[in-house]
């Protein structure tokens, strides 16, 4: 009935993570922290009030979730640091003193605010619900009593005493002076111009949502159905089908076996414990079973467990090796890596031969064994990491799970081949560790790729190895391998240039030459002293920048696997590098739900944009396939521009285990950053006893985090594995549906409707759709309930283009009055050629506004043009009554000139 443990809260974070939504209260200190300085914390943990606002935070969960769920244990984890210095707002000071601006009423405020803010981000990240607000879409016209009208995106329940003028307001600053004016309009969408802000009211009763303005007083609860706004363009209602923020958190696992607990707080006060970064404690603990001797496992396994040694484990790290089969041996007591000859004389330890059965809790024992004699200072497994790679199966591993999962260790697993114990997961899970595959197919890199990615997560990103490449292929005889690796200017140093082959005893020919025409070659690289069939390159000092070219040539009198790896680590402690993240949705997935496939690209906390991502999914039997992810808002992908890449993954070839493997290349010409925006909701300012009391303006992020040029650069990185279940095993038939649209935008177009959306695919977002079925209405609601009796829109003459392509659609709607103000909503579904039809799309709204014309006095008249007001009968007229003038005029004038000629006939005629 509640969450047993929040796991290890990462410091930096979680203080990232206050900075970014710290609420800004008027007639308060404003508390504007640059994101730069960096936070040092002392072992009195007097810095920040955290205790007291988790403490709040787990009252406030308590009451909004109706006495579900609270925070009962907290662990933080404190960097390692010097405990002797406190660093505040960049001033140092007594670390016995707690800083006075968290002090009196405004400590109140922000611990009060924070808390509800970090129920708020636990709301995001636990059960899945979204922002309730939409900073780039902050109105939309809605239609109340029959008459359209502009609306802020926000809750409904949240309301405003003033009339629009004084609650729409745009504000400009220069300096320290601001101004404040009305909004404009646009006349033909009657949406307000950008930088325009609805401030509402401070004095409020709504008490929700904490999805939408969670710093008022009065907010202290989810929205749910009875009051959720459905029409607000926000994600919540774009991603969860206009379903509220209570409703999806009532569906999620959590709430299946729970009830509310009778009490009016929490029945446990929050019990925290302030663990210290240590230094790496690892233990190798590596399968020596007879059948590692096959498939040239055993020989492959000390070529990346010696990369691993050698390049990748960090700096001050201690590392332990023991070796399993039906014993478990200890190779190698701890050794902290304080030089490079701690590290090969490591590799000494790596082991050479196989045999005997396998006893996986064997291993796992002793690994716990070699652990526990460090030092008083490492006296529990708490943190400590085990790397545990096996390729064979052990029905005794449920006898070591208790100890495993109370230990406080982590274990990273390795399954290698297709018979690893399929218990062997458990371990990771239960302990938090990483989870990878390799196949015995030799030119896919996986055993090396697995150990390149058990890196610290220390949060140390300068002391992390990189992977700038990690390729292979079958190379015929004679025959050469040849390839460019990008190093860039956030990588380069403790850079490594590593070739492997397979069959051969000596070395192929190297030709490595860097972007200034050095060049290097197979003399210049260390081969390994334990004939490991490895070569080693180490370039002194920081490695050149720019594109460096390699050729190998198989020497071999036959074909052979070769590789090149290349492992980099920062170029410096004040930029940090680029890096790539691969993940997926889920670690088990059940046949015919689709996998997601992630991949972020940034540096540091800016998103990367633009570069090419290429996901490879290699299954236990049969050929890889590959993926080419992207950041379009699209399919998968649920914000453009975000540097995140995603991709849904169908191809299953069978059950078993699935490895990830990410390929990223930036160009110079097409990559760039992004400032990352904070997505809080920012109040401009309120409305008290009628007056308009504004906000300092929202910071914006400084143009320096972008200034550098980002050039290009090459990445790869592992994303672990996945389990698949319930393949059918005679092979699939097509059961994946086009992926739901979440892009569809509408808008007049002169007496038209344009609607536009990027195409899904034939399988979700691989392929190409067979035809779409477009629907509108006058409600939303219908149409999201009832969408297949909504009038249907002729789209015979649409035809869908392949997935990923942005589509365009304009027509004529008929048998729709539409008048000033029409409001009409549009859904679509895509269907492929197997009848298999997506979700119902997000639903976007047209709104009709005629703009009156102004008078042109000194236009030229138009002859065929009737200007409107003027009514025909009046003009038929008008022109019928001066025909008739003209007539009596011209009679007129001939009758006088008659009399005339009567009275001067004589002298005339004389």
């Amino acid at each position: 009935a509640f969450f047993p443990k929040l796991e290890l809260v990462s410091f930096y974070a979680f203080t990232y993570l206050m900075l970014l939504y710290v609420p800004l209260f008027p007639g308060k200190a404003k508390l504007l922290i640059d994101s730069t300085v960096q936070f040092l914390i002392h072992k009195a943990f007097l810095f920040f009030p955290y205790q007291a606002m988790v403490k709040e935070a787990s009252t406030y969960l308590f009451n909004a979730t109706k006495q579900r769920f609270f925070f009962k244990a907290v662990k933080i984890i404190i960097p390692l640091v010097n405990l002797n210095t406190v660093i505040c707002l960049g001033l140092k000071s007594d670390p016995t003193v707690s800083p006075v601006w968290v002090q009196g009423s405004i400590q109140a405020d922000l611990i009060a605010g924070l808390s509800k803010v970090f129920v708020h981000e636990w709301a995001h990240l636990r059960w899945g619900v979204f922002d309730e607000y939409n900073n780039d879409a902050p109105f939309y016209v809605s239609v109340n009593s029959g008459k359209a009208s502009v609306e802020a995106t926000r809750y409904q329940c949240f309301y405003i005493l003033s009339s629009v003028d004084d609650i729409l307001n745009i504000q400009s600053c220069t300096g320290n002076s601001c101004t404040t004016r009305e909004c404009k309009s646009d006349e033909q969408t009657k949406l307000y111009e950008a930088g325009c802000k609805f401030v509402p009211e401070k004095t409020q009763n709504a008490p929700a949502s904490i999805m939408y303005m969670q710093s008022l007083p009065s907010v202290v609860e989810f929205c749910d159905q009875s009051t959720h706004n459905e029409k607000a363009t926000n994600l919540q209602n774009k991603m969860c089908s206009y379903h509220s923020t209570w409703e999806v958190i009532m569906n999620s696992m959590d709430f299946s076996n729970t009830s509310p607990i009778n009490s009016a707080s929490p029945p446990f006060e929050t019990a925290f414990s302030l663990l210290q970064t240590k230094d790496r404690v690892v233990c190798l603990v590596l399968d020596v079973s007879g059948s590692m001797d096959g498939n040239n496992r055993i020989k492959r396994l000390k070529q990346a467990a010696e990369i691993f040694l050698l390049q990748i484990i960090e700096t001050g790290s201690w590392v332990g090796i023991v070796t399993f089969h039906s014993t478990a041996q200890i190779e190698t007591y701890l050794q902290q890596i304080i030089n490079e000859n701690v590290r090969r004389d490591l590799t000494k330890y790596l082991p050479i031969s196989a045999g005997g059965g396998t006893n996986i809790c064997a291993g796992v024992h002793k690994g716990f064994e070699v652990k526990e004699n460090i030092g008083e200072n490492y006296s529990n497994l708490y943190g400590s990491e085990i790397v545990l790679l096996t390729d064979g199966e052990d029905g005794g591993m449920s006898s070591c799970l208790t100890e495993v999962k109370n230990s406080g260790s982590i274990i990273h697993t390795i399954a290698l081949g297709p018979n690893a114990s399929p218990e062997l997961e458990q371990f990771s899970n239960m302990t938090g560790g990483l989870r990878f595959y390799a196949t015995d197919t030799v030119d896919s890199n996986g055993l090396i790729d697995a150990f390149s990615g058990i890196s610290s997560g220390s949060g140390n990103i300068s002391e992390q190895s990189i992977q700038l490449e990690s390729t292979a292929q079958s190379v015929a005889v004679k025959q050469w391998m040849n390839g460019t690796v990008t190093v860039d200017s956030t990588v380069g140093n403790d850079t490594f240039f590593v070739v492997t082959w397979d069959r051969s005893t000596s070395p192929p020919d190297i030709l490595l030459r860097d972007p200034k025409g050095k060049e290097y070659r197979t003399s210049n690289f260390t081969a390994s002293n334990l004939n490991l069939q490895t070569a080693r390159l180490n370039i002194a000092g920081t490695a050149e920048v720019g594109d460096w070219y390699y050729w190998i040539q198989n020497k071999h009198t036959d074909s052979q696997v070769i590789s090149m790896i290349v492992t980099s680590r920062a170029a410096s402690l004040a930029v940090p590098p680029v890096t790539v993240k691969a993940l997926m949705n889920k670690d088990t997935n059940n046949f015919p739900n689709p996998m997601v496939i992630y991949a972020e690209v940034s540096q540091g906390f800016l998103p990367v944009l633009g570069a090419t991502v290429m996901a490879t999914v290699e299954p236990q039997t049969g050929s890889a396939v590959e993926l080419k992810l992207l950041d379009d808002g699209s399919g998968a992908d649920i914000t453009k521009n975000d540097g995140v890449y995603s991709k849904y993954f169908t191809s299953f070839r069978g059950n078993g285990r699935y490895n990830l493997k990410v390929r990223v290349q930036g160009k110079d010409k097409t990559v760039r950053l992004r400032r990352r925006q904070s997505r809080a909701l920012y109040v401009p300012g309120y409305i008290e006893n009628g007056e308009i009391k504004m906000n300092a303006p929202r910071p914006e992020p400084s143009d320096d985090e972008i200034q550098a040029k980002l050039g290009s650069f090459n990445r790869v990185a592992s994303g672990g594995s996945f389990v698949m279940e319930n393949v059918p095993s005679g092979g699939t038939t097509d059961v994946f549906p086009p992926c739901k649209i979440i892009d569809l935008e509408a808008q007049y177009e002169e007496d038209k409707i344009h609607l536009s959306w990027t195409a899904p695919g034939n399988d979700f977002d691989v392929g190409q759709a067979d035809r779409y079925i477009i629907k509108m209405s006058e409600s939303l609601l219908d149409l999201r309930n009832t969408f297949e009796d909504a009038t249907s829109v002729n789209t015979s003459s649409l035809v869908p283009k392949p997935a990923g392509t942005k589509e365009s659609f304009q027509f004529k709607p008929e048998n729709v009055t539409i008048e000033n103000g029409t409001i009409i909503y549009f859904a679509i579904r895509a269907i492929d050629n197997a009848s298999l039809t997506s979700e119902v799309s997000n639903i976007a709204q047209a709104a009709l506004f005629i703009p009156p014309k102004e008078s042109s006095p000194d236009s030229t008249p138009n002859d065929d043009v009737i200007n409107e007001g003027i009514n025909i009968l009046t003009i038929v007229l008008i022109v019928a009554g001066s025909i008739i003038a003209v007539s009596i005029a011209v009679s007129m004038i001939v009758c006088i000139l008659h009399k005339k000629n009567r009275r001067g006939g004589p002298e005339l005629r004389m």
